[in-house]
């Protein structure tokens, strides 16, 4: 099973919807749902992360009255 911390994006919420349906039909054991359910906490909070990042990169560009461009952080 591959890191959190290393995936990406995309891996880590594949894996966190395969996780919730696994526990939403209920055919694990209870310690087995118990660790997919800490394990889905974790890639939750890993995709929140990545969003985050996102946002932060994301630069609004804006035409100048000269014709010139410039960036700003776009305020969401």
């Amino acid at each position: 099973m591959k890191k959190i911390e290393e995936m990406s994006f995309e891996e880590a919420l594949k894996e966190l919807e395969n996780t919730v349906k696994k526990i939403d039909q209920g055919a694990e054991s209870l310690e087995s749902s118990i660790e997919a359910f800490e394990r889905g906490t974790k890639l939750k909070f890993h995709c929140e992360n990545k969003l985050k990042e996102a946002k932060l990169k994301i630069e609004k560009i804006i035409k100048k009255a000269d014709g010139g461009v410039s960036t700003e952080e776009v305020s969401f």
